[in-house]
């Protein structure tokens, strides 16, 4: 079939992300065990920021890739007059990466209506604890952080009596942990980022893991009562939750899914972690990305890129 000169464009777009992500993503899928193996080696904190770089990379050099690259040579170099065919694979392709968008597009709508309903539905009111801002509700998953821009902790009224002082605060400093990481908003960029090979669903768990052990590390802050309280917290919390069901984007302080008695023994004999020096990964990811910088610009670049365009339209 024959199409206009912006069609092309966009038909190209969209094979190449398609293309781009499923070679990237096999990239990243094959190298996730050991990922994740490596991130039991470092703290938790620096083991989430990896996991979340390594789920996201396949989305982002992607996108990166398309418009700094595929998008540029094709303006420059693609004659507008040109009347070229367009191939069934090309055609197959920008079709796949169509739908990859939008399915991506309608997780992320569904997971903001869902997220907003939820904590509409908890109802409750605003209290000051601790210092801090908090909705005092009538159903929630015991405390939990709701919200994306200005996140909102939400505390059930079961949970307001159940915990102790000293639980709840250690709970709350939990949960300001989530809230300065943004880790709603990790979650948030998941969604839009498609995962074609369940490897990368894993590198997810795994983040989801590790940021709750870092959010733990944060609220006891090597303290080992405060490691013991919190212990207790999560158990109390685990006992105490009902109601609305967990949503995408809302972190509870005990996810429905996780396996509690790992944590709470962490806490509960937490040794130091004599973590793997992380500077040669940045020095490397840096030189990566002043070449990929390097090579982007060059007009050489462009020119290459058009020339496999041409051969992804046959």
């Amino acid at each position: 079939m024959t199409l206009s000169y912006g069609a092309r464009l966009l038909l190209l777009s969209s094979a190449s992300f398609f293309w781009l992500q499923l070679l990237i993503g096999a990239l990243i899928a094959f190298i996730a065990p050991a990922a994740i193996r490596r991130a039991g080696t470092m703290r938790p904190q620096h083991a989430a920021q990896m996991l979340f770089a390594l789920r996201l990379l396949p989305t982002a050099l992607s996108t990166l890739a398309v418009f700094a690259l595929c998008v540029p040579s094709y303006l420059r170099f693609e004659p507008r007059v040109a009347q070229e065919e367009v191939g069934v694979a090309c055609a197959a392709a920008a079709l796949f990466g169509a739908c990859l968008c939008a399915l991506a597009i309608f997780k992320t709508l569904s997971a903001l209506i869902r997220s907003a309903l939820y904590v509409r539905q908890c109802g409750g009111r605003e209290a000051s604890l601790e210092g801090e801002t908090v909705w005092i509700v009538r159903e929630s998953a015991g405390l939990a952080l709701a919200g994306i821009v200005h996140p909102r902790l939400l505390i059930s009224e079961r949970a307001m009596s159940g915990l102790s002082s000293d639980q709840l605060a250690v709970a709350l400093r939990h949960e300001r942990a989530h809230r300065v990481s943004r880790d709603n908003l990790k979650r948030l960029l998941f969604l839009l980022a498609p995962a074609i090979f369940p490897a990368l669903r894993r590198l997810e768990q795994a983040w989801v893991q590790c940021s709750e052990w870092s959010a733990d590390d944060c609220a006891a802050e090597g303290d080992a009562d405060r490691s013991l309280t919190l212990a207790a917290a999560l158990v109390q919390v685990a006992r105490l939750q009902s109601g609305l069901g967990p949503q995408p984007l809302v972190t509870s302080l005990v996810e429905a899914d996780e396996d509690l008695s790992l944590r709470v023994d962490r806490l509960l004999h937490a040794a130091p972690v004599r973590e793997v020096n992380p500077r040669a990964e940045v020095l490397v990811a840096m030189f990566g990305a002043a070449t990929i910088a390097a090579i982007a610009v060059n007009p050489v670049t462009l020119r290459i890129v058009h020339q496999l365009l041409e051969k992804l339209l046959d």
